[in-house]
């Protein structure tokens, strides 16, 4: 569309196609990203409209962000476009938190610590987002209830720089009988690296030692999640550990 065509303002739109009276008529599901952003940011800059100063800032990171792109994105990032300034930038930023605690608010009421994939729907929001790697042990009590978590590292998660003393130091002071270990990756693929199996390794051995079971260890990557106890491989190793006997 030429700029002699596109319309500068929300009033130029047919009244039918603007996103206000499209929401009062078919509903906020009826809207697209850009026309929720517009309905939000109502006025857009000198010389476009709000959809499209919407439509720019969810083209701002490339194709394929989106409004995820708007979470990745720091206030000061979202200044830089065109037409944003202090007061729209807070708002884009304050979408984007309020996006993430309704799905984690969502996912409470099926929230179970014997479920892997209430653990991860749990998580998700808040962990795959994060740009760098975090582990994070959930510490349980005799009937699966959590009693604390704890972030144990943020960076890195290799097996040669976390101690599992740090770990179980905690897990003791907080009287846990049984921890899950809970890690991203910022990739977004879940399946577990090589040095991910060697935590896990060295994390059950010396859980057995002192008598905290390690029940999981859950890898969340970008909307799904891998649980090495559903996939086996914590059975594995405990197998190796007792020699094969039950």
């Amino acid at each position: 569309m030429s700029d002699i065509l596109r319309p500068n303002t929300i009033k130029d739109i047919p009244k039918e196609e603007r996103p206000y009276e499209k929401c009062l008529s078919g509903g906020a599901e009826s809207l697209s990203d850009a026309e929720l952003l517009a309905v939000i940011l109502r006025t857009g800059a000198k010389g476009e409209s709000a959809l499209e100063l919407s439509r720019k800032v969810l083209r701002c990171q490339g194709d394929g962000f989106g409004l995820l792109g708007i979470y990745h994105m720091s206030i000061s990032d979202l200044m830089k476009i065109r037409g944003v300034g202090t007061v729209k930038a807070v708002q884009l930023k304050c979408i984007a938190e309020l996006s993430r605690r309704i799905a984690r608010t969502q996912a409470v009421s099926g929230l179970s610590f014997t479920n892997p994939a209430s653990i991860a729907s749990y998580y998700m929001e808040e962990m795959r987002h994060e740009e760098q790697e975090v582990l994070r042990v959930l510490m349980l009590n005799t009937r699966s209830v959590l009693i604390h978590e704890e972030i144990i590292s943020k960076g890195t998660v290799r097996a040669s720089l976390i101690s599992p003393r740090e770990i179980f130091i905690s897990a003791l002071r907080h009287l846990a009988v049984g921890i899950i270990l809970l890690h991203n990756h910022p990739s977004g693929v879940p399946e577990p690296s090589g040095e991910d199996i060697l935590l896990t390794r060295r994390v059950l051995e010396a859980g057995r030692l002192i008598g905290i079971e390690l029940l999981d260890h859950i890898i969340i990557g970008d909307m799904q999640a891998f649980s090495m106890r559903e996939q086996g491989i914590l059975q594995e190793m405990e197998e190796e550990y007792t020699g094969g006997q039950c």
